[in-house]
Protein backbone atom coordinates (compact mmCIF):
# COMPACT_ATOMS: atom_id res chain seq x y z
CA UNK A 1 0.00 0.00 0.00
CA UNK A 2 1.56 3.44 -0.92
CA UNK A 3 2.47 5.93 2.05
CA UNK A 4 -0.48 8.44 0.91
CA UNK A 5 -3.06 5.09 0.99
CA UNK A 6 -1.97 4.94 4.42
CA UNK A 7 -2.33 8.52 6.00
CA UNK A 8 -5.95 8.27 4.36
CA UNK A 9 -6.30 5.34 6.10
CA UNK A 10 -6.31 6.39 9.46
CA UNK A 11 -7.63 9.99 9.17
CA UNK A 12 -10.90 10.02 10.49
CA UNK A 13 -14.10 9.09 8.16
CA UNK A 14 -16.60 11.73 7.47
CA UNK A 15 -19.13 12.38 10.65
CA UNK A 16 -22.94 12.97 10.38
CA UNK A 17 -22.36 16.21 12.22
CA UNK A 18 -23.38 18.41 9.06
CA UNK A 19 -22.53 18.09 5.27
CA UNK A 20 -19.73 20.81 5.66
CA UNK A 21 -18.61 17.98 8.19
CA UNK A 22 -18.85 15.37 5.91
CA UNK A 23 -17.14 17.59 3.18
CA UNK A 24 -14.27 18.76 5.14
CA UNK A 25 -13.72 15.36 6.26
CA UNK A 26 -13.94 13.48 2.78
CA UNK A 27 -11.79 16.06 1.10
CA UNK A 28 -8.97 15.56 3.70
CA UNK A 29 -8.84 12.20 2.60
CA UNK A 30 -8.84 12.22 -0.83
CA UNK A 31 -5.93 14.69 -0.59
CA UNK A 32 -4.02 12.34 1.55
CA UNK A 33 -4.58 9.59 -1.36
CA UNK A 34 -3.57 11.91 -4.54
CA UNK A 35 -1.25 14.05 -2.88
CA UNK A 36 2.34 13.77 -5.04
CA UNK A 37 0.83 10.40 -6.96
CA UNK A 38 2.80 9.42 -9.76
CA UNK A 39 0.50 7.99 -12.80
CA UNK A 40 1.60 5.39 -15.36
CA UNK A 41 2.87 6.45 -18.84
CA UNK A 42 0.66 5.31 -21.74
CA UNK A 43 2.68 3.00 -24.40
CA UNK A 44 2.52 5.50 -26.47
CA UNK A 45 2.08 9.40 -27.01
CA UNK A 46 -2.08 9.84 -26.78
CA UNK A 47 -3.63 12.17 -28.97
CA UNK A 48 -6.87 13.56 -27.84
CA UNK A 49 -9.35 16.20 -29.12
CA UNK A 50 -11.63 17.56 -25.94
CA UNK A 51 -14.82 18.22 -28.15
CA UNK A 52 -18.65 19.21 -27.80
CA UNK A 53 -20.27 21.33 -30.35
CA UNK A 54 -22.26 22.96 -27.39
CA UNK A 55 -20.85 25.92 -25.39
CA UNK A 56 -20.11 26.35 -21.92
CA UNK A 57 -20.16 23.06 -20.97
CA UNK A 58 -16.53 23.13 -19.56
CA UNK A 59 -14.15 22.40 -22.77
CA UNK A 60 -11.79 24.40 -22.17
CA UNK A 61 -11.74 24.11 -18.25
CA UNK A 62 -11.43 20.66 -18.64
CA UNK A 63 -8.69 20.82 -21.01
CA UNK A 64 -6.35 23.04 -19.10
CA UNK A 65 -7.55 21.48 -15.31
CA UNK A 66 -6.69 17.78 -16.78
CA UNK A 67 -3.58 18.51 -18.54
CA UNK A 68 -2.36 20.33 -15.66
CA UNK A 69 -3.39 17.33 -13.27
CA UNK A 70 -1.71 14.84 -15.42
CA UNK A 71 1.65 17.50 -15.31
CA UNK A 72 1.35 17.12 -11.99
CA UNK A 73 1.49 13.79 -11.49
CA UNK A 74 4.81 13.44 -13.74
CA UNK A 75 3.29 13.09 -16.94
CA UNK A 76 4.51 15.27 -19.91
CA UNK A 77 1.59 17.17 -21.26
CA UNK A 78 0.82 19.65 -24.58
CA UNK A 79 -2.13 21.55 -25.08
CA UNK A 80 -2.97 22.71 -28.70
CA UNK A 81 -5.33 25.48 -28.23
CA UNK A 82 -7.31 25.69 -31.06
CA UNK A 83 -10.22 28.24 -30.27
CA UNK A 84 -9.84 31.86 -31.49
CA UNK A 85 -10.93 33.14 -28.15
CA UNK A 86 -7.87 31.48 -26.39
CA UNK A 87 -9.17 30.82 -23.66
CA UNK A 88 -6.64 28.11 -22.78
CA UNK A 89 -3.69 29.69 -23.23
CA UNK A 90 -4.93 32.64 -20.66
CA UNK A 91 -5.70 30.00 -18.14
CA UNK A 92 -1.79 28.14 -18.58
CA UNK A 93 -0.23 31.99 -18.15
CA UNK A 94 0.50 31.93 -22.23
CA UNK A 95 1.32 35.00 -24.04
CA UNK A 96 -1.29 34.92 -26.66
CA UNK A 97 -0.68 38.93 -28.14
CA UNK A 98 -1.69 38.77 -31.76
CA UNK A 99 2.24 39.31 -32.30
CA UNK A 100 3.15 35.89 -30.81
CA UNK A 101 3.73 33.31 -33.17
CA UNK A 102 1.10 30.77 -32.36
CA UNK A 103 -1.09 28.05 -33.82
CA UNK A 104 -2.28 29.51 -36.53
CA UNK A 105 1.00 30.04 -38.14
CA UNK A 106 1.31 26.66 -37.88
CA UNK A 107 -1.77 25.68 -39.27
CA UNK A 108 -1.99 28.75 -42.01
CA UNK A 109 2.12 29.51 -42.84
CA UNK A 110 3.67 25.91 -42.29
CA UNK A 111 5.49 27.17 -39.56
CA UNK A 112 6.82 24.05 -37.31
CA UNK A 113 5.01 23.71 -34.09
CA UNK A 114 8.13 23.44 -31.95
CA UNK A 115 8.98 27.03 -32.54
CA UNK A 116 5.39 28.16 -30.81
CA UNK A 117 5.67 25.61 -27.96
CA UNK A 118 5.49 27.69 -24.66
CA UNK A 119 6.48 26.14 -21.13
CA UNK A 120 3.39 26.86 -18.40
CA UNK A 121 4.95 28.73 -16.07
CA UNK A 122 3.44 27.19 -13.25
CA UNK A 123 3.50 23.33 -14.46
CA UNK A 124 6.43 22.24 -14.81
CA UNK A 125 6.37 19.61 -17.70
CA UNK A 126 2.93 21.13 -19.40
CA UNK A 127 3.30 22.74 -22.79
CA UNK A 128 1.12 24.84 -24.63
CA UNK A 129 0.61 25.82 -28.44
CA UNK A 130 -1.31 29.38 -27.98
CA UNK A 131 -4.02 30.63 -29.95
CA UNK A 132 -3.89 34.26 -30.72
CA UNK A 133 -7.22 36.11 -32.77
CA UNK A 134 -5.14 35.70 -35.76
CA UNK A 135 -7.21 31.95 -35.58
CA UNK A 136 -10.31 33.92 -36.17
CA UNK A 137 -10.01 33.98 -39.70
CA UNK A 138 -8.63 30.88 -40.00
CA UNK A 139 -11.46 29.04 -41.04
CA UNK A 140 -11.61 30.64 -44.48
CA UNK A 141 -8.17 30.86 -44.90
CA UNK A 142 -7.60 26.91 -44.31
CA UNK A 143 -10.02 26.38 -47.56
CA UNK A 144 -7.89 27.14 -50.53
CA UNK A 145 -4.95 25.03 -48.77
CA UNK A 146 -3.98 21.86 -49.94
CA UNK A 147 -4.93 18.82 -47.34
CA UNK A 148 -6.23 21.63 -45.48
CA UNK A 149 -8.00 19.30 -43.06
CA UNK A 150 -4.64 17.10 -41.90
CA UNK A 151 -2.55 20.25 -41.91
CA UNK A 152 -2.44 19.90 -37.86
CA UNK A 153 -1.94 15.97 -37.80
CA UNK A 154 1.19 16.79 -40.08
CA UNK A 155 2.68 19.55 -37.29
CA UNK A 156 1.95 17.05 -34.59
CA UNK A 157 3.61 14.28 -36.04
CA UNK A 158 6.39 16.18 -36.79
CA UNK A 159 6.99 18.19 -33.53
CA UNK A 160 6.83 14.63 -31.88
CA UNK A 161 9.54 13.40 -34.56
CA UNK A 162 11.46 16.74 -33.18
CA UNK A 163 11.62 16.41 -30.01
CA UNK A 164 12.69 12.35 -30.47
CA UNK A 165 15.20 13.63 -32.76
CA UNK A 166 16.03 16.46 -30.12
CA UNK A 167 16.58 14.02 -27.64
CA UNK A 168 13.79 15.60 -25.07
CA UNK A 169 11.52 13.67 -23.37
CA UNK A 170 8.07 11.74 -24.53
CA UNK A 171 5.12 13.78 -24.71
CA UNK A 172 2.49 11.34 -23.12
CA UNK A 173 -0.22 13.20 -23.88
CA UNK A 174 -1.82 16.29 -26.16
CA UNK A 175 -5.01 17.66 -25.46
CA UNK A 176 -6.26 19.67 -28.32
CA UNK A 177 -9.20 22.65 -26.97
CA UNK A 178 -11.56 23.02 -30.02
CA UNK A 179 -14.02 25.89 -30.74
CA UNK A 180 -18.08 24.55 -30.51
CA UNK A 181 -18.38 24.65 -33.19
CA UNK A 182 -17.75 21.86 -36.47
CA UNK A 183 -15.67 24.15 -38.62
CA UNK A 184 -12.06 23.24 -40.18
CA UNK A 185 -10.10 23.69 -36.96
CA UNK A 186 -12.35 21.16 -35.24
CA UNK A 187 -12.23 18.56 -38.22
CA UNK A 188 -8.62 19.48 -37.83
CA UNK A 189 -8.52 18.33 -34.33
CA UNK A 190 -10.31 14.83 -35.31
CA UNK A 191 -7.85 14.31 -37.82
CA UNK A 192 -5.39 14.83 -35.61
CA UNK A 193 -6.37 12.65 -32.56
CA UNK A 194 -7.44 8.97 -32.27
CA UNK A 195 -9.26 9.79 -29.04
CA UNK A 196 -12.98 12.00 -28.81
CA UNK A 197 -13.06 13.10 -24.73
CA UNK A 198 -16.19 14.27 -24.32
CA UNK A 199 -17.33 16.78 -21.11
CA UNK A 200 -20.75 17.01 -20.26
CA UNK A 201 -22.81 19.50 -18.54
CA UNK A 202 -25.23 18.40 -16.19
CA UNK A 203 -27.98 19.93 -17.70
CA UNK A 204 -30.98 18.75 -20.47
CA UNK A 205 -29.56 20.82 -22.90
CA UNK A 206 -26.23 18.83 -23.00
CA UNK A 207 -27.98 15.82 -23.92
CA UNK A 208 -29.45 17.24 -26.70
CA UNK A 209 -26.10 17.78 -28.40
CA UNK A 210 -24.53 14.41 -27.48
CA UNK A 211 -26.20 12.69 -30.52
CA UNK A 212 -25.25 15.11 -32.95
CA UNK A 213 -21.75 15.25 -32.17
CA UNK A 214 -21.83 11.67 -32.50
CA UNK A 215 -22.38 11.55 -35.33
CA UNK A 216 -20.17 13.71 -36.68
CA UNK A 217 -17.49 11.59 -34.96
CA UNK A 218 -18.98 9.19 -37.16
CA UNK A 219 -18.73 10.84 -40.20
CA UNK A 220 -15.09 11.61 -39.59
CA UNK A 221 -14.38 8.36 -38.84
CA UNK A 222 -16.00 7.15 -42.49
CA UNK A 223 -14.18 9.65 -44.56
CA UNK A 224 -10.74 11.11 -42.57
CA UNK A 225 -9.62 9.09 -39.64
CA UNK A 226 -10.88 5.35 -38.99
CA UNK A 227 -8.86 5.15 -35.97
CA UNK A 228 -11.10 7.93 -34.20
CA UNK A 229 -13.11 7.19 -31.62
CA UNK A 230 -14.91 8.55 -28.44
CA UNK A 231 -13.08 7.12 -25.39
CA UNK A 232 -13.82 9.49 -22.20
CA UNK A 233 -16.87 11.31 -21.18
CA UNK A 234 -16.29 13.23 -18.14
CA UNK A 235 -19.47 14.73 -16.27
CA UNK A 236 -19.30 18.38 -15.63
CA UNK A 237 -20.42 21.52 -12.90
CA UNK A 238 -22.35 18.73 -11.10
CA UNK A 239 -24.55 19.76 -8.53
CA UNK A 240 -25.86 17.35 -6.45
CA UNK A 241 -28.28 19.13 -4.55
CA UNK A 242 -30.40 19.15 -7.75
CA UNK A 243 -32.45 16.17 -9.06
CA UNK A 244 -31.58 17.49 -12.67
CA UNK A 245 -27.97 16.61 -12.09
CA UNK A 246 -28.61 13.51 -11.19
CA UNK A 247 -30.62 12.42 -13.95
CA UNK A 248 -28.38 13.98 -16.60
CA UNK A 249 -25.37 11.45 -14.72
CA UNK A 250 -27.56 9.12 -14.73
CA UNK A 251 -28.76 8.78 -18.44
CA UNK A 252 -25.17 9.29 -19.71
CA UNK A 253 -23.97 6.28 -17.39
CA UNK A 254 -26.53 4.06 -18.67
CA UNK A 255 -25.95 5.11 -22.43
CA UNK A 256 -21.59 5.00 -22.17
CA UNK A 257 -21.12 3.05 -19.05
CA UNK A 258 -17.81 1.97 -20.54
CA UNK A 259 -16.83 5.46 -21.32
CA UNK A 260 -17.81 7.60 -18.69
CA UNK A 261 -15.26 8.26 -15.31
CA UNK A 262 -16.69 7.77 -12.49
CA UNK A 263 -15.15 11.44 -10.94
CA UNK A 264 -17.57 13.92 -12.02
CA UNK A 265 -16.64 17.64 -11.81
CA UNK A 266 -18.31 19.84 -9.13
CA UNK A 267 -19.76 23.05 -9.51
CA UNK A 268 -16.95 25.15 -8.25
CA UNK A 269 -16.47 28.83 -7.95
CA UNK A 270 -13.06 28.20 -7.21
CA UNK A 271 -12.54 26.53 -11.07
CA UNK A 272 -14.61 29.61 -11.84
CA UNK A 273 -12.07 32.00 -10.35
CA UNK A 274 -8.74 30.58 -11.52
CA UNK A 275 -8.50 31.48 -15.22
CA UNK A 276 -8.63 35.29 -14.21
CA UNK A 277 -5.80 35.16 -12.45
CA UNK A 278 -4.07 33.39 -15.28
CA UNK A 279 -4.27 30.00 -13.97
CA UNK A 280 -5.85 26.51 -13.39
CA UNK A 281 -7.24 25.52 -10.62
CA UNK A 282 -4.65 23.13 -9.85
CA UNK A 283 -2.22 26.08 -8.93
CA UNK A 284 -5.02 28.80 -8.02
CA UNK A 285 -6.56 26.33 -5.05
CA UNK A 286 -5.13 22.95 -5.07
CA UNK A 287 -6.78 21.42 -2.37
CA UNK A 288 -10.41 22.47 -3.31
CA UNK A 289 -12.89 20.33 -4.35
CA UNK A 290 -12.47 20.80 -8.33
CA UNK A 291 -9.02 20.44 -7.91
CA UNK A 292 -9.07 16.90 -6.37
CA UNK A 293 -12.01 15.75 -9.13
CA UNK A 294 -9.76 16.79 -11.92
CA UNK A 295 -6.64 14.94 -9.66
CA UNK A 296 -9.03 11.64 -9.80
CA UNK A 297 -10.82 12.12 -13.16
CA UNK A 298 -6.75 12.34 -14.67
CA UNK A 299 -5.47 9.15 -12.40
CA UNK A 300 -8.85 7.27 -14.23
CA UNK A 301 -7.91 8.66 -17.20
CA UNK A 302 -4.49 7.23 -17.39
CA UNK A 303 -4.85 4.11 -15.54
CA UNK A 304 -7.78 2.94 -18.50
CA UNK A 305 -4.64 3.61 -20.60
CA UNK A 306 -2.54 1.34 -19.39
CA UNK A 307 -4.61 -1.75 -18.00
CA UNK A 308 -8.15 -1.08 -18.55
CA UNK A 309 -8.73 -1.58 -14.81
CA UNK A 310 -10.02 0.60 -12.25
CA UNK A 311 -8.34 3.24 -10.85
Amino acid sequence: MAIADEVADVLPAAGGDTPLAQQVALDARRRARLHGQQLPTPPETRVLTIANQKGGVGKTTTTVNMAAALAQSGLHVLVIDIDPQGNASTALGIDHRSEVPSIYDVLVEGRPMHEVVQSCPDVERLLCAPATIDLAGAEIELVSLVARESRLLRAVDAYLKHRDAQGEPRLDYVLVDCPPSLGLLTVNAFVAAREVFIPIQCEYYALEGLSQLLKNVQLIQAHLNPALHVSTILLTMYDGRTRLSADVAGQVREHFPELVLRTGIPRSVRISEAPSHGQTVMTYDPGSSGALSYLEAAKELAVRAVDGGDA
